[in-house]
């Protein structure tokens, strides 16, 4: 199948962001906002259950769980992975059916998997012997899935280190959970956040297709495969058409595991990313001697107050001011905080109007997964990022 390619130049506007553009024309704040549509959520989620067919999408709750987005993915069909016992109480809040919420963390409080069980969550993760004892012991006869670790992967986020357990390990877990009555239904793995073409998941599904044909040929009954997330956004560089990259991975699923019973697939950043923008505000702008090559801007929102995805350059944000028509230079962009690690980029500057002064507004794109979420509730005295959802 050939791909529909996502092509944008650094300062262009991807479709999903035309309706934020127009409010942002209009809207001033006094300090960093992240505006996000929910008309481009329900949008995304279509282009992704279209590509994705008869796999069910469970909204990754941690990217970002703001009521009016998990209300709108309710309502187009969506289910949702939750990671702690907070995320699952807001599902529930806005009339999830436990049967549509799994709970996603393989690091669980007991007390909280205790619970989900009494909540009516059936559904698990697990990737270790003392996790797999607890949900048996505090969700007795629960669903649970293995979670994988998955190597190659050549994500701009990898995620296979702190969960899952290497191949060999599964069947053993998986005989655990049988041993102890739960219903050993399936696996999950996470191909990394950010995975930017379909064929990028190839290496990683043969590896878990060894597992779940092992699994089948010991006599283990799987039924259940987790995806997991990794569908992407747009940040600068061309990311491929949700609808075909969906439907890519979904034949590569298919060639590889045959007619699975439930294909689940996780999607976060895919989902909310360019359905979200900050409104930020230049706070400096200065140069560290007169013969520095490149300036500094400093903002009013950092790696502390939102930006945490910039930690090692991984997640490059698009950049839009008032003075895109004037020349650019390269710049080191830095955050407000007083901590040094507070730089968002400077092994690869980026190209800023060199007009740019103090008091300038900036909006920073594709900024709905993982910002609100990750900012501080006050790192020198900063507020946490306010946000506003139309």
């Amino acid at each position: 199948m050939n791909a529909t390619v996502t092509e944008f130049s650094a300062r262009d506007v991807a479709p999903a962001q035309t309706r934020l553009d127009a409010y942002l024309r209009h809207a001033r704040f006094d300090r960093p906002t992240l505006v996000v549509d929910t008309r481009a959520v329900a949008g995304r989620y279509r282009a992704l259950a279209k590509g994705l067919g008869r796999a069910h999408v469970h909204y990754a709750v941690k990217a970002n769980p703001a009521p009016e987005i998990i209300a709108t993915l309710l309502a187009e069909g969506a289910g949702f992975d939750a990671a702690s016992r907070a995320e699952i109480e807001l599902c529930l809040a806005q009339g999830a059916h436990p049967c549509r919420i799994s709970f996603g963390n393989t690091i669980k409080r007991p007390a909280d998997i205790a619970f989900a069980h009494r909540a009516g969550i059936t559904l698990f993760a697990a990737d270790a012997e003392e996790e797999i004892d607890k949900i048996a012991v505090h969700a007795p006869g629960a669903r649970v899935y293995i979670r994988l670790i998955v190597e190659a992967s050549t994500a701009d986020w990898p995620l296979s280190r702190k969960f899952g357990c290497v191949p060999g390990k599964a069947l053993a877990l998986i005989e655990r959970a049988r041993a102890l009555g739960l219903r050993p239904e399936g696996v999950s793995f996470h191909v990394g956040s950010q995975t930017r073409q379909a064929a990028m998941w190839a290496p990683v599904l043969d590896q878990v297709a060894q597992v779940w044909h092992a699994a089948r040929a010991a006599g283990y009954p799987l039924s259940l495969l987790n995806i997991g997330g990794g569908f992407p956004a747009f940040y600068g560089d061309a990311v491929e058409a949700p609808t075909p990259y969906a439907a890519q991975v979904m034949a590569m699923v298919r060639a590889r595991f045959g007619d699975v019973a439930e294909v689940m697939a996780e999607p976060g950043r895919g989902l909310v990313a360019e359905a979200g923008a900050i409104a930020a505000e230049v706070l400096l702008v200065a140069r560290k001697s007169d013969s520095d090559l490149h300036r500094w801007v400093y903002l009013d929102i950092g790696k502390f107050s939102g930006l945490a995805e910039t930690m090692d350059e991984a997640i490059r944000y698009q950049f839009v001011t008032e003075r895109d028509h004037e020349p650019t230079g390269p710049c080191v962009l830095a955050g407000p905080s007083c901590d040094s690690a507070d730089v968002l980029y400077e092994r690869q500057p980026v190209q800023m109007p060199l007009g740019l002064r103090a008091g300038d507004r900036v909006v920073i794109r594709s900024c709905g997964a993982y910002t609100s979420t990750y900012a501080s509730v006050g790192f020198n005295g900063f507020p946490p990022l306010d946000v506003v959802v139309i």
